[in-house]
């Protein structure tokens, strides 16, 4: 199956099995249908990006990146890079910018690749690339690994990588902590 019909087939789902009744995605249905080469990082309005919620089996930690160029902790991930799944890419993020070991996908996905939670945000341009301001569509997945196992942030890209209380999400990820809130607790 290709990008298109992949893009397609993971937001239908998720608007059908998952988005809450204020989530039309509206912006990111539009650049579909006019047929915009999402899986391109030079692609405005917007384009596609993949991150990576990666919990401790008991979800009390999630593991997060201090950011270089936006300066804050965030979940793991970046833009989208060729994957047979996207949950996939998200992966490939989280182990490239931690040095994660042992990560796998959340029995959640129950391994599908419908994601947790899309977030469509705002991103600011870089004029020095000639890049307007812009909009990432972000295709976020859980994945679960054990904290007691090493990290290695990846220095070009963050500051670190730690794990944090779950609490830390309510100001970056409030939608995905609100439905992890609701997950069995394991």
């Amino acid at each position: 199956m290709d990008f298109r019909s992949r893009l397609s087939r993971a937001v239908a789902r998720y608007r059908a099995e998952v988005a809450g009744p204020r989530e039309h995605l509206s912006l990111l249905r539009w650049q579909m249908v006019e047929g915009h080469a999402l899986d391109r990082r030079d692609t405005f309005p917007g384009h596609l990006t993949t991150s990576a919620f990666v919990l401790s089996p008991d979800h009390a930690q999630v593991l997060l990146i201090d950011h270089v160029v936006i300066g804050r902790w965030l979940q793991p991930g970046g833009h989208w890079e060729e994957a047979e799944r996207f949950h996939l890419s998200a992966a490939r993020e989280a182990e490239e910018e931690t040095g994660v070991q042992g990560l796998t996908l959340h029995p959640w996905h129950a391994g599908d690749d419908v994601p947790f939670t899309i977030d469509s945000h705002d991103v600011p341009g870089k004029p020095a690339r000639g890049e307007p301001d812009h909009i990432h569509h972000d295709l976020q997945y859980l994945f679960l690994a054990d904290p007691a196992l090493p990290l290695v942030a990846q220095v070009e890209e963050v500051h670190a990588a730690a794990w944090k209380p779950i609490a830390a999400l309510a100001e970056i990820a409030p939608r995905a902590l609100e439905r992890l809130s609701r997950l069995p607790t394991p």
